[in-house]
């Protein structure tokens, strides 16, 4: 598969654009639950571009997926629709340095629109990693990262906020039926996060709509759900590889008292979804747009 072989690219970057922008913070209005009435601190969120973000909990901040190569680095992904619009779409809305500070990056599987040759090249190689199993582990660690830690579904604690993987599935039943295809698509996790007295954020990572996110939803409960909502689809399947509009209704409905982040959209070739189109969806289905949130590239919430 041609796919297998984009996501995997190792361009080299002659240098990495800095584009700095003021980020508007947002304080969508509080729902009232047990969760929320317990929750004492403030957690904030920062969408950076596509499925990168930034979680802060006090002191500690998590990166989230760190792509950070400028406008038009890479060639389209093989094999995906629109192969011939070059990726990232958009540059970064803030500088390098800046997205990377943080205590610690978790990468929630190795695609290069997730972490990229840039990302590769610049973080520095201490930098806390964590990875959702010890394959991708051994994969960061050739590449010099010397603090790489595996996260369980049991959870890791990393500076008083405990990180629990969750299990993804990054296409549908019959795009796993093809051999070259399933190991191109491969394995990726999502990942709740907890700490007393913060709201609870479950980030579900490039995944379709099924059972193990429905599970996590009714395991943990969170306040926050994050869901990488392009729907990018191959040129082989009708069907997407990640989540769209219908399945951030599902979420809305199934965790009525969550609100929803919709992220991974403008970026890549073959995400098909915009930001614009899914606020319009918003719109016509009458969401609770403070409990629905579409945030641009950017802009900061704080729950």
């Amino acid at each position: 598969m041609k796919i297998s072989k984009s996501l995997a690219s190792t361009t080299l970057l002659s240098g990495v654009m800095f584009l700095t922008a003021c980020s508007t913070f947002a304080s969508p209005t509080t729902d009232v639950n047990v969760n929320k009435q317990t929750a004492t601190h403030t957690v904030e969120f920062q969408q950076i571009r596509n499925a990168t973000i930034k979680l802060g909990y006090e002191n500690t901040t998590f990166l989230v997926d760190p792509m950070l190569a400028p406008k038009n680095a890479y060639p389209g992904f093989a094999d995906t629709v629109n192969s011939e619009t070059r990726y990232p779409m958009v540059d970064l809305p803030l500088s390098v340095e800046d997205v990377l500070k943080a205590d610690a990056i978790i990468l929630t599987h190795l695609h290069a629109d997730h972490w990229d040759p840039a990302a590769r090249n610049i973080v520095p190689h201490n930098m806390t990693i964590f990875t959702q199993d010890a394959a991708d582990a051994v994969i960061v660690r050739k590449d010099g990262f010397t603090d790489v830690r595996v996260l369980t579904e049991q959870g890791i604690v990393f500076k008083e906020t405990r990180i629990h993987k969750t299990i993804g599935q990054h296409g549908t039943n019959a795009m796993y039926q093809v051999p070259a295809l399933a190991q191109s698509l491969g394995r990726t996790m999502g990942m709740v996060f907890q700490r007393p007295n913060y709201q609870t954020v479950y980030v579900a990572g490039d995944t379709i709509w099924n059972k193990q996110v429905e599970n996590a939803l009714t395991r943990y409960k969170p306040d926050v759900v994050i869901l990488n909502t392009g729907y990018a689809k191959l040129t082989t399947f009708d069907d997407s590889i990640i989540m769209g509009k219908d399945d951030l209704y599902r979420a809305y409905q199934f965790a009525p008292d969550a609100k929803i982040i919709g992220i991974h959209m403008d970026t890549v070739n073959h995400a098909t979804l915009t930001k614009a189109e899914l606020r319009r969806f918003i719109e016509e289905k009458h969401l609770d747009k403070q409990r629905v949130l579409v945030p641009n590239d950017g802009q900061r919430y704080k729950f």
